[in-house]
């Protein structure tokens, strides 16, 4: 049944208001708990909730959510154009890459749909360069942010240039891949050839099946089509810690931003596990110019290498979705779903209950399934979901298409290989210092 379409609020005079609770459309294509964690929060601070999502996926173990529709694996596009149709949403928040690309091919297809997509991504003018690593650092320099050396790779000669100028390692990354995928730190000419000609082959159709049916991602056989001629670029490999901040952002001003160290990784390029928050002006500088440049509207994440020599940060990617640090009290105690909801209800959203903000969180569940692998230190907040018991029990479990009889008849034959935990910071032996803050 539909959520009331209003709730009242006191004022501080202790006047009773009513506010409107505006609808949000939640998409998730990825099996990644940050979506259900963003929608739980949504909720709590006054908004109505709808989610677009693959069968089993964590967003259908909320409670609250107000409806829910599923991608159709032969007309994905479709299928995402009619829930927003008949949702009538006032804001959408995609969830992992795939999503962003759907409302950028949205906003294309369908003039009538422009305004919407806008409204929760930002200007226009900012799709291609966010859809574009390489572009899109060519603006960030420009506009006085430090970014590593970066250049768009279309032949093996590419390579060779790169590594004749003296270049003792790169890394190689493939456009409109996520967590880790499509990513390859070479440190030759040679290493840089054999990534370069693996990363650069369209996905094959056989490929994209087993996706489909093993992996139960119903938008395997859209994401072949969508990207048939991938993009490569090359980046200079700059020793450090990875970093992240998560910006709330609204028609070109940054709302707030949350930023952390990352102190332990699924892998050198998987996601963190384990954050220490921290505070730098020279990450919200970033992030308001850049806001101001591309228009920004919603959550943006901007990935961060600190210098191990220097603690310089260069940023080395931007992400216009959500991230895992939407939901966590890191911004003065506040988060930045709250930040946003601020700015669709016009309510006061009240803070979390602690006394002190968590200065280091181990994000749940990955930092339950490798504590016995990683140095934890003492005094660590573990982000469990207490408030929302079905959700809890769900990522307790592999996620649900691995439990499929499908997909445990596939890894028989083809086991997975896990990637081994990559440690940073003090417990590390890496010298606990301020991120550097000079212009």
């Amino acid at each position: 049944m539909p959520l009331e379409s209003e709730t009242s609020f006191k004022t501080r005079t202790g006047a009773v208001e009513r506010v409107e609770r505006p609808l949000v459309l939640v998409v998730a294509t990825l099996f990644w708990p940050l979506s259900a964690r963003l929608a739980t929060r949504l909720i709590e601070c006054g908004c109505r909730v709808a989610a677009i999502c693959p069968k089993g996926h964590y967003l259908r173990c909320i409670e609250g959510i107000d409806h829910y529709a599923s991608f159709r694996s032969l007309s994905v596009l479709k299928s995402f154009e009619g829930a927003i149709r008949d949702l009538q949403p006032k804001l959408v928040v995609p969830c992992d890459d795939r999503a962003v690309l759907l409302l950028h091919e949205l906003h294309r297809k369908h003039g009538d749909l422009r305004h919407l997509v806008e409204k929760s991504l930002g200007g226009a003018s900012g799709f291609e360069l966010t859809e574009c690593r390489a572009s899109l650092l060519e603006v960030a320099r420009s506009l006085g942010i430090d970014t590593p050396g970066t250049k768009q790779i279309s032949t093996e000669e590419d390579l060779c240039t790169w590594f004749a100028e003296g270049s003792s390692a790169a890394v190689l990354k493939r456009d409109g891949t996520w967590a880790g995928e499509g990513v390859a730190i070479v440190r030759s000419a040679q290493e840089a050839k054999e990534s370069f000609r693996k990363l650069s082959r369209p996905t094959a159709l056989m490929t994209a099946c087993k996706r489909l049916l093993v992996n139960g991602d119903p938008l395997a056989l859209w994401s072949r089509s969508a990207q048939p001629h991938p993009s490569l670029i090359l980046q200079d490999y700059i020793q450090g810690q990875p970093a992240n901040s998560m910006v709330a952002c609204w028609e070109g001003k940054v709302l707030s931003l949350a930023s952390v160290e990352v102190l332990a990784s699924e892998g050198v390029t998987g996601a963190a596990f384990l954050v220490r928050a921290v505070e730098s002006d020279r990450f919200f500088r970033d992030a308001e110019v850049l806001a101001e440049r591309l228009h920004l509207t919603g959550f943006y994440g901007f990935d961060y290498v600190i210098e191990k020599s220097t603690r310089v940060p260069y940023l080395i990617e931007v992400n216009p979705r959500c991230t895992q640090l939407g939901h966590l009290p890191l911004a003065g105690g506040r988060d930045l779903a709250a930040f946003l909801c601020e700015k669709l209800t016009g309510a006061p959203i009240e803070p979390h209950n602690f006394s002190a903000p968590p200065r280091i969180v181990g994000l749940y569940p990955h930092a339950a399934r490798w504590s016995g692998q990683c140095s934890f230190p003492e005094g660590v907040y573990y982000d469990i979901p207490q408030n929302q018991p079905r959700l809890l029990r769900e990522l307790m479990l592999p996620i649900w298409p691995e439990r499929r009889w499908i997909a445990r008849l596939y890894h028989h034959f083809y086991p997975s290989l896990r990637a081994q935990p990559k440690e940073y910071g003090p417990e590390s032996g890496q010298e606990d210092v301020p991120v550097a803050d000079g212009m």
